[in-house]
């Protein structure tokens, strides 16, 4: 599969949330002056995930607060079916289904130099939010099928992990974060892409019927 520009606008969340999904991904950082996660966010605007299924995408910046923020508002605003936040793993060649995110513990400054004076995402939330998607049913699938996709249940306490606890907590834990690898054949966007739209079609199938 060949990636083309993008034509339309890139951040394009109509107010139809019950048909659409929200893919978010990541900011410049450190190396990345183009981030993997933003690429393959791109990605799946491009190939979509079904005629039935509209497809918006958001960058996120490396912030605290304006994840903070944005994370609110888009569940508030847009109220997505779904939401998939896609984070670069950093040294990892295999997709990783995050399971869990955690409320305290974000100790690690972002690129503004800023970190939480209560360490949380959400003052007064709980210690810890799963996925309604069962992510080990999901990645048991895929390792059956050969494919680099494992399971997670830390998530690594920085700006990832922070956008899905909080997507988690407004959206009802109607949320994903797919770890995305900085290495190997699976980060070509050409081949990341439709693994990831497949996880995520696989990931909505469960939605809709719970294991």
């Amino acid at each position: 599969m060949k990636l083309s520009p993008l034509t339309d606008c890139e951040t394009d969340c109509a107010m139809n949330g019950g048909d659409t999904v929200l893919v978010t991904g990541f900011g410049p950082f450190r190396q990345f002056l183009v981030n993997p996660s933003w690429t393959a966010a791109q990605g799946l605007k491009l190939v979509g995930l079904g005629e039935m299924t509209d497809v918006c995408i958001q960058e996120l910046p490396v912030s605290y607060v304006k994840t903070q923020r944005i994370i609110a508002e888009v569940w508030k605003n847009l109220r997505p079916k779904f939401a998939v936040h896609l984070g670069v793993a950093s040294g990892s060649s295999v997709v990783v289904l995050e399971q869990t995110g955690k409320n305290s513990g974000y100790r690690d400054r972002d690129v503004c130099g800023f970190c939480p004076e209560s360490h949380c995402c959400v003052e007064g939330g709980p210690e810890k939010l799963d996925s309604v998607i069962n992510m080990r049913v999901v990645s048991k699938e895929f390792r059956q099928a050969g494919r680099d996709v494992v399971y997670s249940r830390d998530a690594g306490r920085y700006l990832c992990e922070f956008a899905y606890y909080c997507s988690l907590y407004h959206g009802q834990r109607r949320a994903a974060l797919v770890h995305v690898p900085s290495r190997g054949g699976l980060s070509s966007a050409d081949r990341l892409v439709p693994l990831l739209q497949s996880l995520i079609q696989t990931m909505l199938e469960q939605l809709e019927d719970p294991v």
